[in-house]
């Protein structure tokens, strides 16, 4: 090899401003603005919630863009917008077009299938159903919808989704080989191939509506086996869960269920919010 080639190569290698410019990109996609404020806010606050409106589960529109309204005012970082079945089409834009004229934090969405898209997004959870059996969560949904994305100009989130028991809706619909509760090891294995192959974010969900959230367990081996942002989602009704659970290495909590029933939405997620701050300083 030629000398000042390895010289150069070298000095590039350890040129700081050089290496964030690289960092800038990552297998080809461009990190935009939406993940670079989800890593800042993670690095200057140690965790964040978002919450995920699933307009087929309101009454009205209404009352979903309330709720999205109430939870950033209240001080929630993300809104995230979607759901396993039904959640497209001029419900999906119109709720998303309500919710931004409210909010000032990103707003994305939580895709249940390739109709789950909406120009009006600032952001979309590319992800691959890691522990799905059918090929068509792994890589099929993400090439039919790809080219739309692009030509919406619709930032990529590409994210490791990985279904833990229950699974919920999600993992009936996404025929996903459901991680069990006790088996920490193979949600890391998961965790790991799926930071492999290039996903910027993992996500492990128990499911909407789940009895409970992932144990502990899971998230504490999950964050061990990785280095890239971790978010946990399903089963998370109290700030007590929610606490231990960024205890444990999550660095985004992400609820629905609890924000769409509960009464006094503002009480909730403030109440989850000083939970999870308080979480955050052990970390």
């Amino acid at each position: 090899m030629n000398p000042v080639r390895k010289q150069k190569s070298k000095q590039s290698f350890n040129n700081p401003k050089l290496r964030r410019k690289q960092l800038e990109f990552s297998n080809g996609v461009k990190i935009g603005k939406v993940e670079k404020y989800i890593k800042e806010k993670i690095k200057k606050e140690g965790a964040i919630l978002s919450i995920l409106i699933d307009p087929c589960d309101y009454p009205s529109i209404e009352s979903a863009i309330e709720t999205a309204e109430t939870a950033f005012l209240s001080g929630a970082d993300l809104i995230s917008v979607g759901g396993s079945i039904g959640a497209q089409g001029k419900l999906l834009d119109n709720v998303i077009q309500g919710i931004k004229k409210k909010v000032k934090c990103p707003v994305t969405l939580f895709p249940g299938n390739i109709a789950t898209i909406s120009p009006y997004a600032d952001a979309i959870y590319f992800m691959s159903l890691l522990n799905s059996r059918n090929p068509y969560w792994l890589s099929l949904a993400q090439t039919l919808s790809a080219p739309l994305i692009k030509k919406m100009g619709i930032e990529t989130l590409p994210m490791g989704y990985i279904l833990v028991e229950p699974g919920g809706t999600a993992g009936w619909v996404g025929d996903a080989n459901l991680v069990p509760r006790d088996k920490p090891k193979i949600a890391a294995a998961l965790a790991l191939a799926g930071e492999m192959l290039g996903q910027r974010i993992i996500y492990t969900d128990a499911g909407s509506a789940a009895f409970a959230p992932i144990p502990t367990e899971i998230v504490s081996a999950v964050k061990r086996a990785i280095s890239v942002p971790y978010l946990v989602g399903g089963g998370i009704k109290t700030p007590e869960q929610a606490g231990k659970i960024v205890k444990a290495g999550a660095d985004w909590i992400q609820v629905g269920t609890v924000a769409e029933k509960a009464k006094n939405v503002k009480k909730v997620v403030r109440e989850l919010l000083k939970a999870i701050k308080a979480k955050r300083k052990e970390k």
